[in-house]
């Protein structure tokens, strides 16, 4: 079993304190597993998402990386330069500390080095594929994506490919299933990644245009007479809302394959419902504010604010014991 050091630990809630609500309450059988391919992944969002550096640089350093951790390379690539123009100062650290990781990865066990690697291949080809379209825009002016399918892949490469790792993972060490439930769980998994992934992408629309990209396709936008640069102007939500509205339904259809997943797991892994059930929630919540509120206006990002997030886990946290209670906070 993968286990994290505290140094490790610690970088986890320094780069993504969301997700580390839902780390720490995951069973300690598949905790380290996930814990560490989100490190590593988080190395190589932070190396793609580099607010300096040129696209052929970072694409170079983010191959040679995933070279070392595939196993591939001995030779880790020096992050020295990268890490010292991050803002954020663990991600920072996980740049220089790239090495801990890794060699955690090394020493796993062979069927969970697969997995890790497996995953991990699969969202570094997402973050090439965001170089490749956003970083260097020769005509300047926003970058888009061109159609839903662009859209979905890039939801299953960085979200829905860890669902199914998550699914796998679980299944080694949390508990089994019968082989004619663990396709439909690997499907149910995967759906539930591209749900949070596509919440991810509405919310942060003012965000990724802030830095010329934008997820929401073109081919769609020119569905509702829009163009990418029209989604700066707040004043358009009127006319993007139908298409809005579209991506929403897609994410609670996802929400619920979700909700699927959590009533397939053992009532008995009470930590690993609760760790499913509160992204769940909180994305449902996150859904409800976007019916509602003016997603263009950069300066109202919408978010579940803290005080709800902890009251979310409370409720989860009190009501996971009995089936009823806890199924009834689901969407």
């Amino acid at each position: 079993m993968t286990s994290l050091d505290t140094f490790n630990d610690k970088l986890l809630e320094g780069t993504s304190r969301s997700f580390y609500l839902t780390l720490k309450r995951l069973p300690e059988s598949v905790k380290g597993q996930i814990g560490l391919l989100y490190l590593l992944a988080r190395i190589s969002d932070t190396i793609a998402d580099s607010p300096e550096g040129e696209k052929e640089y970072l694409l170079d350093l983010l191959r040679d990386y995933n070279e070392r951790a595939q196993g591939r390379s001995e030779t880790m690539p020096d992050f020295t330069k990268l890490s010292e123009v991050q803002k954020n100062p663990s991600e920072a650290a996980l740049l220089i500390g790239a090495h801990g990781p890794v060699g955690l990865l090394d020493q796993s066990s062979e069927t969970d080095k697969d997995l890790i690697r497996k995953c991990l291949g699969i969202i570094i080809g997402g973050q090439e594929l965001d170089l490749l379209r956003f970083s260097g825009n020769e005509e300047g002016g926003i970058s888009c994506l061109k159609n839903y399918n662009e859209m979905d892949d890039y939801a299953y490469r960085v979200a829905g490919s860890v669902g199914e790792f998550w699914t796998e993972i679980c299944l080694n060490h949390a508990f089994k299933v019968a082989d004619s439930e663990r396709r439909e769980m690997l499907d149910a998994g995967t759906r539930f990644g591209k749900a949070l992934q596509l919440i991810n992408i509405l919310r942060d629309i003012p965000e990724d245009l802030s830095i010329m990209r934008c997820y929401i396709p073109s081919e769609d936008l020119s569905g509702v007479g829009l163009v990418p640069e029209d989604l700066l102007d707040k004043g358009n939500m009127d006319l993007f809302r139908p298409l809005m509205n579209t991506y929403i339904m897609k994410a609670e259809e996802h929400l619920l394959e979700a909700v699927r997943y959590i009533q397939m797991l053992p009532h008995r892994q009470y930590r690993l419902r609760a760790a499913c059930m509160i992204p769940v929630i909180i994305g449902q919540r996150t859904l409800e504010l976007l019916k509602t509120e003016n997603v263009l206006d950069g300066d109202n990002r919408i978010k579940v604010s803290r005080s709800e997030i902890r009251g979310i886990i409370r409720k989860v946290v009190l009501s996971i014991p009995s089936k009823r209670m806890s199924n009834s906070l689901l969407p």
